[in-house]
C-alpha cells in the first residue's frame, strides 16, 4: 500500500509564510557608530519584522557609567545580556521573528544572548568598519551616550564571530545600508534547506 505524503509539497520562502514556521531571530552586533540601528531597522522594515535596540535593556548604573566615559566590564554586562536574552526568547518562544542591535562584542556575551533558543534560529550580524570610519560617524551623532574614547576599547574588546563557529554574517559598514540588507537576505536564502 502507498503512503501519500501531503507535507512534501515545497513551502513559500517569505519570512512570515510558516517557512519554518519556527521564527528567525537577528542580532545586529558591532562597536559603536557602526549603525546597528540604522541597519537593524532597514533590515526590520525590508522583512517585515520588529527592530529594537538593546541600548534601553541596559540598567540605569551601566547607562551613567558609559555616560561618563567608563568602559563596562562583565559584571556590569551580566544584568544586560540576561535582558537581551530574555528579549529574544520572548519573540521566539511568542513565534515572533526580529532583529535585536545589540554589542554583542565577546563569543561569551553571545553564548549567553542565544541561550535557550537553537543556534541556527539566532543570526549574528557583525557591522565591520575601520577605526576612521567609525570615529568619522560617532562625531557627526549627537544624543549618543557613548563617547569616542570609549570606542578603541570597544574595538580592542570586539571577539569577531567566526562563521565556522558560529551563525554570523559580516558586513563591510563601508557599503550603502540597501546592500548590506541585500547581503542578510542573500545570506538567508541561500542557507535555507532545500526544499
Amino acid at each position: 500500500h502507498t503512503h501519500t505524503h501531503t507535507e512534501n509539497t515545497p513551502r513559500k520562502s517569505t519570512m512570515n509564510n510558516n517557512e519554518e514556521t519556527s521564527p528567525m531571530l537577528f542580532v545586529v552586533m558591532g562597536v559603536s557608530g557602526s549603525g546597528k540601528t540604522t541597519v537593524g531597522t532597514a533590515l526590520g522594515e525590508r522583512l517585515g519584522i520588529q527592530y529594537s535596540d538593546a541600548d534601553s535593556l541596559h540598567p540605569e548604573e551601566n547607562k551613567r557609567k558609559m555616560a561618563s566615559g567608563q568602559p563596562l566590564n562583565d559584571k556590569d554586562r551580566e544584568p544586560f545580556l540576561h535582558n537581551c536574552n530574555e528579549v529574544l526568547k520572548r519573540w521566539y518562544s511568542g513565534g515572533e521573528s526580529g532583529a535585536l542591535g545589540c554589542s554583542a562584542l565577546k563569543k561569551t556575551y553571545r553564548t549567553v544572548l542565544r541561550d535557550g533558543i537553537p543556534e541556527n534560529r539566532v543570526l549574528f550580524v557583525l557591522l565591520k568598519g575601520s577605526k576612521e570610519l567609525l570615529e568619522k560617524r560617532m562625531e557627526s551623532r549627537k544624543g549618543h551616550f557613548m563617547p569616542t574614547q570609549l570606542l578603541q576599547s570597544q574595538l580592542d574588546t570586539l571577539e569577531e564571530p567566526d562563521p565556522a563557529h558560529e551563525n554570523c554574517i559580516v558586513l563591510d559598514i563601508a557599503n550603502p545600508i540597501e546592500a548590506l540588507v541585500d547581503q542578510v537576505v542573500q545570506h538567508l536564502e541561500a542557507s535555507r534547506p532545500a526544499q
